[in-house]
């Protein structure tokens, strides 16, 4: 497929030379390829058809008016049946996370990086942050604004949230859109004493996770509500930490981000965080309370 100069230029006249790069540097991965010296299967060759792809998928935004972080954590999620129409639970998890049913291509390639980043670092597996800092900088390598965002929050009066705090990655693609990779995903909603149904949703959920903002929350309030039927049909409560809130608090929650690049040997286990380190203040609103800093740039 040619891409013509002029198309071509339309599609990156909306970023800065640094994104630019960044666009021609990523490329698709294709699902079950080898090591082989395909230029069409090999994550580091330049592909323009991803130009193509970043400028369909930001045209799909256009006209879509998304609140501010702060506004978005503390929107009301609807009712499950509202929220998934005549899709059951399980079914709604399915469409978000089966590539197949997804048509987010760029979700689909950006899954693709992650699943052979977890490949290749799982046997050094040691911490979870070095393990997220491994696949972080591969994903910046192949050319995503990937980081490790660390959420910290500190209880509510009322006890309505318990203080915690969490570590995932995210990938920015624009100042309204992001992504989030939790490499641990699934093992978050584990309880005890689960019923049938619960269970049969909870192993619906993919161990690796990547979506958008809103898939995150839906998927978080469906498995929190179905925990919380699990547990009362057992004659239990749900505890704290498995709470719609505190939950959404994991990823929506105030948080740090901090950028790390790949060592030069690619098998090295040690991370180095890059000078410059991104810290933002986002989420819940709890009046000055949060340890995290307030947004600056520390370089």
């Amino acid at each position: 497929m040619e891409v013509s100069a002029s198309r071509g230029k339309k599609v990156i006249e909306p970023f800065n030379e640094k994104v630019r790069a960044r666009i021609f540097r990523m490329s698709s991965l294709s699902s079950g390829s080898g090591n082989g010296g395909d230029d069409e299967n090999d994550v580091d060759s330049p592909s323009p058809c991803l130009s193509n792809l970043v400028r369909n998928f930001l045209e799909d935004q256009n006209g879509v008016d998304e609140p501010p972080p702060s506004v978005a954590a503390h929107a009301k999620v609807s009712d499950s049946e509202e929220e998934f129409g005549n899709l059951s639970p399980t079914a709604m998890i399915e469409d978000v996370i089966d590539p197949v049913k997804n048509a987010d291509r760029f979700r689909n390639i950006l899954l693709g990086h992650v699943v052979k980043a977890v490949e290749m670092f799982s046997t050094s597996k040691t911490s979870k942050t070095v393990f997220n800092g491994n696949i972080a900088a591969y994903l910046s390598e192949n050319g995503y604004d990937a980081g490790i965002c660390k959420t910290r929050w500190n209880s509510s009066s009322g006890g309505g949230l318990s203080a915690g705090n969490y570590e995932f990655i995210d990938v920015i693609v624009s100042e309204s859109v992001r992504y989030f990779v939790d490499t641990d995903f699934a093992s978050q909603f584990e309880i005890a004493r689960e019923t049938e149904n619960y269970g049969q949703l909870r192993n619906a959920l993919p161990k690796v996770f990547v979506g958008k903002c809103e898939d995150l929350k839906r998927i978080v309030r469906v498995l929190c509500d179905e925990a919380k039927r699990s547990m009362k049909s057992n004659g239990l409560s749900l505890p704290p930490w498995r709470k719609n809130r505190y939950m959404q608090a994991k990823w929506f929650g105030p948080y740090r981000r901090t950028v790390i690049h790949l060592p030069s040997n690619p098998s090295a286990q040690l991370i180095i965080p890059k000078i410059t380190v991104q810290c933002r203040s986002v989420g819940f609103d709890d009046g000055g309370r949060s340890s995290v800093p307030p947004a600056t740039w520390t370089r």
